[in-house]
């Protein structure tokens, strides 16, 4: 009798793993061809246009956002080799603003551009398209490879003057600036020195562009003794120079893995800007295609890091 129930309870179990098997394969067969199921992929494989070459929504932003522009309008309008022109974080905020643009790629707004947009009765809406991280470098010469962000703040409050104090060489340290309002200005205000009063900078050492900046710690007169910063993309993908290292912060270096996980200490985003009153237009189609799943893959096909 207990070896009957025993073979009862086996065959039983054996009924259950059967079910749960068979199951298992009727789901994988009817949801295979299902759109619902399969939505995303498809989204993200297609290139069938979104948008013609006429009603694309007209797009500016900061200079690190170029390629990022001209990836996604490529892309949404299946057109090879398009070229866009930016005309930088501050610019492109008074242009949204006053009309002449229907979205704009950048980074957070400095205080002259909310106060811009408050006398001008507009309202923004900002949604983050793709991942930043603020970055310092020096000349490849110099010895020092890791701050940490208090340093970093003291070099910029003027506490810290010679590289010796940090590790390097007795040598001054020329920190370099960029001029007020523009983005990398306002993300070194905002997110490095976080109220601190930045010291005042000597005319020599503003950079006006974001490539001088570069330019400036990689070849000219005392650039071993120089520092600067940038965003991630510009200084690690459009403007690469051989004798700049990018410096690690609080002991992490940046790179897409650490920015996108945010394992490294300063991350911003580039943003997909528009007015509110605009949420039925072409210009929040494009920012919702922008954050699809096909929009991300975009973005990361051309080198950033997507938020999704």
């Amino acid at each position: 009798m207990e070896k009957k129930k025993i073979l009862l309870n086996l065959l039983l179990i054996l009924v259950c793993i059967l079910i749960i098997v068979s199951c298992f394969f009727l789901y994988k067969h009817f949801t295979k061809g299902n759109p619902e199921q399969n939505n995303d992929k498809q989204q993200e494989i297609s290139t069938e246009p979104i948008f013609t070459k006429d009603n694309y929504p007209k797009v500016d932003g900061s200079t690190a956002t170029i390629p990022l522009a001209e990836a996604f309008e490529s892309n949404f309008t299946a057109t090879e080799n398009v070229e866009v022109e930016h005309s930088k974080t501050h610019n492109a905020y008074v242009k949204l603003i006053d009309g002449e643009c229907d979205l704009i790629l950048v980074v957070e707004p400095s205080e002259d551009d909310k106060e811009y947009a408050e006398s001008k009765k507009v309202e923004l809406q900002y949604d983050k398209v793709v991942n930043e991280g603020f970055v310092f470098f020096v000349n490849a010469n110099n010895p020092v490879d890791s701050l940490s962000l208090e340093e970093i703040q003291k070099i910029y409050t003027g506490e810290i003057t010679n590289w010796k104090e940090v590790g390097g060489n007795d040598e001054k340290i020329i920190a370099y600036q960029r001029p007020e309002n523009s983005g990398s200005q306002n993300g070194m205000l905002n997110l490095v020195m976080n109220g601190l009063k930045i010291k005042d900078a000597e005319k020599e050492t503003i950079a006006e562009s974001m490539f001088d900046i570069i330019d400036v710690v990689s070849e000219y007169d005392n650039s071993s003794a120089a520092i600067g910063y940038s965003y991630y993309y510009y200084a690690n993908s459009m403007y690469v120079k051989d004798d700049v290292k990018m410096l690690k912060v609080n002991g992490v270096a940046p790179n897409n893995e650490t920015i996108k996980t945010e394992k490294y200490p300063i991350i911003t985003a580039y943003y997909a800007v528009t007015r509110k009153e605009d949420k039925e237009s072409l210009s929040s189609k494009l920012k919702d295609e922008m954050l699809s799943v096909r929009g991300q893959k975009v973005a990361e096909d051309a080198g950033y890091v997507p938020v999704k």
